[in-house]
């Protein structure tokens, strides 16, 4: 049996202070680089003793970014909010025929995105950094 991949599957949100928005689903304008998470650290270091034995370390960095590619003409509206809101944020990502689920917590604005203006419209990049990002792949 073969295994197939939709976009038209994944469902994104942020939750914060700011309120709840869809990012991927209900014709948010994703761009077609989509959504990319990618972790900051490593998961392990391994250590080789004089005598060539190896230690594992297992390290605790669960940090990272997300990245979101919009249309320009989306009409999602990322804002930044106070500092007394900053980080506070949550980024749920589900791809729901494959039983994904990507859940990035202590989220932030990581810069405002670059606009360019040309002959494509082309898309809005929003980075966010995560204090802690969890993934549980289905299938």
């Amino acid at each position: 049996m073969g295994h197939s991949y939709s976009f038209l599957d994944v469902q994104a949100s942020i939750y914060g202070p700011g309120g709840n928005v869809s990012l991927a689903g209900d014709e948010a304008g994703v761009e077609q680089g989509g959504i990319t998470v990618t972790p900051a650290g490593e998961r392990s270091k391994m250590t080789v003793g004089a005598d060539g034995s190896v230690m594992h370390s297992l390290l605790g960095d669960k940090s990272g970014t997300v990245s979101v590619k919009l249309l320009k003409t989306s009409s999602v509206n990322l804002q930044t909010t106070t500092g007394a809101q900053h980080g506070m944020n949550t980024i749920v990502i589900r791809d729901v025929a494959r039983g994904d689920v990507i859940t990035c917590q202590n989220c932030a604005f990581a810069k405002q995105p670059a606009i360019t203006y040309g002959t494509d419209a082309g898309a809005v990049e929003w980075t966010f950094n995560a204090g802690s990002i969890s993934f549980l792949l289905g299938m």
